[in-house]
């Protein structure tokens, strides 16, 4: 049995912490943002070091019994740990400190790594994604140690090479399942649908990411004297791209919605639910017009549905003013979201070789995969996931709606493989929050909403 914590006890005993500590907790998080942590660079392996090592420092001062690096082939994972008693459930919070390369830099309205306050918004590479997230459960463990109220035992690993797929976790989790045993594992590493409407993620989709490039002549050519005798890369590149759609947005790889399960009607229904305003959204985002699979709502599009997108392209000449080439080579990043059934192995060879037998006489395909990961669905019905629920509620003032999330995490099903155990995400991001783009920012609401939620987290696990 948990420790039991008297309710208005808690609630009063965290308040007070939080209120008392809330200009030291932003700090210390503005000074792990000015990090560059950008695991995908290699000229950013003494940052990542460097981060690895601050994000150590942070948990011991946290009040942890022990925090350590642990090198792998890549970047180095953190570990720590507290155990209060044995006999208590375990939760182990994952969470990664690198982060995304912050191009391009012109369309920043300030330093990526120079974080600032505006508009009651933390503006940095990293901010939502993932360092104010995995960073409010360290506030919220060091809220429950120093005010003598942990009730479970907690564990941190903290990676730093999520946003490359994560190619070297595996590894380090099968080799250290005894270290990282636990009875559920948390997350925070998604978004919410906002404050007023709180929400859960109850999935996230999987990840297929390959690269193609098509090859011309032996070299760059004068589009003059050789166009229209020999093949163009790019030209070639995009007519091969653009037989990936149908005229309804359906995706046409043979073989791509093999074993696709369609949502239920109460499913699709419960989504609908959500708070939704179209208009807002166009505005949001400054387009005229909203595209997508025909069928579907926006938002089933982005979390029931798996999808097809360009993530990058080029060839030929880019640089300021003219300069008439026919290219030797064009190059495309190319990713699919996947959903539950959908394997990221199946679905990245049927990409592969789409690819290379649509070429066309003339050029030659390379086409190779960088990196994937699985579909993941929590049970709604489980202790973890109620208890999430009831923590929500309780600092909310209301019930979260459960939804699907658009975003992947590829280590989800990596967990559950070799721990054995079920994951809660307890996400306090929102969509709106540019990851992955320019001016990526965090809401100091959400962050300080997040820290006073999570211990409820930790309470209600521990006395269900």
């Amino acid at each position: 049995m948990g420790l039991q914590i008297p309710y208005i006890c808690a609630m009063s005993t965290w308040k007070d912490y939080q209120e008392k500590n809330k200009d030291r907790f932003l700090s210390e998080l503005l000074e792990l943002l000015r990090i560059p942590s950008v695991s995908a660079r290699s000229e950013h392996k003494p940052d990542m070091l460097r981060c690895a090592e601050a994000v150590r420092q942070r948990l011991l001062d946290a009040g942890v019994d022990k925090a350590e690096i642990y090198p792998t082939e890549g970047h180095p994972v953190v570990y720590g740990e507290k155990i209060v008693d044995p006999s208590r459930p375990t939760v182990l919070v994952y969470g990664h400190y690198d982060v995304q390369p912050a191009d391009p830099l012109d369309l920043w309205h300030s330093g990526p790594f120079e974080p600032i306050i505006k508009d009651g918004k933390i503006f940095a590479r990293g901010s939502a994604d993932d360092k104010g997230q995995f960073y409010m459960h360290v506030k919220a463990v060091e809220m429950m140690i120093r005010t003598g109220t942990l009730p479970t035992n907690i564990k941190f690993i903290i990676e730093g090479e999520e946003e490359i797929g994560s190619p070297n976790l595996a590894k380090f989790v099968s080799t250290h399942k005894e270290l990282l045993k636990a009875d559920v594992i948390l997350i925070s590493d998604t978004a919410m649908i906002s404050l007023d409407t709180p929400s859960i993620d109850i999935g996230v989709r999987g990840l297929s990411y390959i690269e193609v490039e098509v090859t011309g002549p032996n070299r760059d050519l004068h589009s003059g004297v050789y166009g229209g005798a020999v093949a163009n890369p790019i030209t070639i590149l995009a007519r091969m791209i653009a037989t990936c759609h149908d005229e309804n947005n359906h995706i046409t790889i043979p073989g791509f919605y093999d074993g696709v399960v369609e949502a239920t009607p109460a499913e699709r229904k419960l989504m609908a639910a959500a708070p939704y305003n179209e208009a807002e959204y166009i505005r949001d985002l400054g387009v005229k017009a909203l595209w997508g699979e025909k069928g579907y709502t926006t938002n089933e599009r982005t979390g029931i549905r798996p999808t097809l997108e360009l993530n990058g392209i080029w060839g030929g000449y880019t640089g300021e003013g003219a300069k008439t080439v026919l290219p030797s080579k064009a190059t495309a990043k190319i990713s699919a979201r996947l959903v539950p059934n959908q394997s990221s192995t199946v679905i990245t060879e049927k990409l592969l070789a789409y690819f290379r037998q649509i070429a066309p006489p003339g050029v030659t395909v390379k086409a190779e995969e960088h990196h994937g990961g699985e579909p993941y669905m929590t049970p709604i019905d489980s202790k973890a996931y109620q208890a999430a629920a009831k923590a929500i509620e309780a600092t909310f003032g209301k019930a979260p709606i459960p939804v699907r999330g658009g975003g992947s995490i590829p280590i989800c099903s990596l967990f559950e493989k070799y721990l054995g155990v079920k994951i809660v995400f307890m996400g306090f991001g929102l969509d709106s929050d540019n990851l992955h783009s320019p001016n990526e920012k965090f809401e100091l609401a959400n962050f300080y909403k997040g820290i006073e939620t999570i211990p409820y987290f930790h309470k209600f696990f521990a006395e269900g």
